[in-house]
């Protein structure tokens, strides 16, 4: 029984451990080009002609925070006649009201600024963009999500960048207002910080493909055009245009220095909706792209950089694999013996902890903070990563079987905590796991493998706990209510309607 299991878990294994060696590769190279990240994060001078910048702000339902993030936007430090904000609205709630008022706020002072409404919500966010592109009048477009705050100096800080011709993106670090809200949003924020701080430096500094955001970054609209334009056949459109535009030869720029205030998700249901989202778009993305990268002349290791960049989560099936599998290996397999120790407890142990260390022990220096910061949160992390696995692996899942599907945003706070909440279904899958973890604790002290029992504890730490969120959540969550229906707008001198 112990061989037939060996192989299986052996697999398992090895792809977690290849995913753990490819994040400490990626701290590693932060520190191989600690030098030249220091020299390509400055603002380079401004060109003596500013170029026509256009900012498209996509809005969907965000109520308490789209004037917020109008008015911040019309604060931009650049001259008027150089500056067009868009504010690209497929709401059906009270915010085209609290958006459109904003945006006359703003044409009150002189900004050229236009409410954009569509006939449809057709490739939502996607298609938000490209329509919006139709009316524009810039040579280049920034984007912001309504949960962000752009700095009054955003654009100062990069169009100087675009002197170059080849140029085709910048992006920005993202930054959190809400970190320390709680341990859900501070564990939030480390990992969101190790792929802004290690991922994205390391591959920039290193030549490799990065990708735009979504949002806090900037494009040339002639790369935008030249690459096939905003595309809505996956839920991550920019993880897809990203690629289709480096894959022509575009540069991108990659500014950690620039930070770009943004609010993470409070809920467990909110969160767990974004990663959905998030692994789903990135599948699909691998689908339609990752062979036509693999074919390319690029060098190997920006090829193999590429794949671990696009398939970054089948790691979630492999952890919900590794549960599945970590209770018989406890139990055929006893501590005593050499090839349990190096089967099962050392290469979990090392796995799961050396690689997180390094990778976001390194996001905190980047910071300017001591690495213990990262490494006292990683349980955290650990549990919080397993917890997500299932929910995850059905996302995997989910993009390997179809292309598009709906775009679910993710609820806004602003100033209104606890008005919207993300519906969610039960989460059997995690209770489950949560229980099976639990066996596997028990196992692991009766057979005495000490290496394995706090993994397995996290692990069930993790399942249990995203699951008892999510169950509170939705008990305390009301009734929705039937959005209100908002006609197109009248028309209004400025704003471009599509009635």
């Amino acid at each position: 029984m112990a061989w037939l299991l060996l192989i299986p878990y052996a697999l398992v294994l090895v792809v977690l451990c290849s995913y753990g060696a490819h994040r400490a590769h990626l701290a590693w190279q932060c520190s191989r080009y600690a030098k030249k990240l220091a020299r390509l994060e400055s603002s380079p001078s401004l060109p003596a002609e500013l170029p026509v910048v256009t900012i498209q702000l996509p809005l969907y339902n965000e109520a308490t925070v789209a004037r917020r993030l109008i008015l911040a936007t019309g604060a931009m430090d650049y001259p008027k006649d150089k500056l067009e904000i868009q504010v690209l609205d497929d709401s059906t709630d009270e915010t085209a009201a609290i958006a459109r008022a904003a945006v006359e706020e703003l044409q009150g002072l002189g900004i050229d600024a236009s409410y954009v409404r569509r006939p449809s919500r057709h490739g939502y966010k996607a298609g938000a963009l490209d329509y919006g592109l139709k009316f524009s009048r810039g040579e280049l477009v920034a984007m912001f999500d309504a949960d962000f705050i752009p700095q009054p100096s955003f654009l100062r800080d990069v169009v100087g960048h675009f002197t170059n011709p080849r140029v085709g993106m910048v992006q920005t670090r993202w930054d959190h207002s809400n970190r320390e809200h709680s341990l859900l949003t501070s564990v939030q924020a480390l990992m969101l910080d190790g792929h802004h701080l290690v991922e994205n430096r390391a591959r920039y500094a290193s030549g490799c493909f990065f990708n735009f955001s979504g949002t806090g970054g900037i494009w040339r609209v002639d790369a935008i055009h030249e690459a096939g334009g905003w595309q809505h056949d996956t839920l991550t459109e920019d993880l897809d245009l990203s690629y289709r535009a480096q894959l022509l030869g575009w540069r991108f720029v990659y500014r950690a220095d620039v930070l770009t205030p943004s609010e993470l998700p409070e809920d467990m249901s909110a969160f767990r909706a974004q990663q959905y989202r998030w692994a789903k778009g990135t599948v699909q993305t691998a689908r339609k792209l990752l062979r036509r990268v693999l074919s390319t002349e690029l060098g190997l290791a920006k090829r193999v950089e590429a794949a671990f960049h696009m398939l970054p989560h089948i790691a979630y099936p492999a952890t919900v694999l590794l549960t599945l599998m970590l209770l018989p290996a406890l139990v055929f397999m006893p501590a005593t013996s050499y090839r349990a120790l190096v089967m099962v407890d050392l290469p979990l142990c090392m796995g799961a902890t050396g690689s997180l260390a390094a990778f976001y022990g390194m996001a905190e220096r980047a910071r300017g903070r001591s690495m213990w910061n990262a490494i006292v949160k990683l349980p955290a992390l650990i549990a919080l990563g397993a917890g997500l696995a299932p929910h995850l692996t059905a996302a995997v899942v989910d993009g390997l079987r179809s292309m598009a599907g709906e775009f679910v945003r993710t609820p806004k706070r602003g100033e209104a905590r606890g008005r919207y909440r993300q519906a969610a279904k039960l989460p059997l899958a995690e209770l489950g796991l949560s229980a099976i973890s639990l066996t596997s604790v028990v196992a692991a002290a009766q057979t005495g493998h000490w290496l394995a029992l706090p993994f397995a504890a996290l692990f069930a730490v993790g399942y249990g706990s995203v699951a008892v969120l999510v169950l509170r959540e939705q008990a305390a969550r009301p009734v929705a209510a039937e959005p209100v229906s908002v006609a197109p707008p009248a028309d209004v001198p400025g704003v471009a309607n599509a009635a």
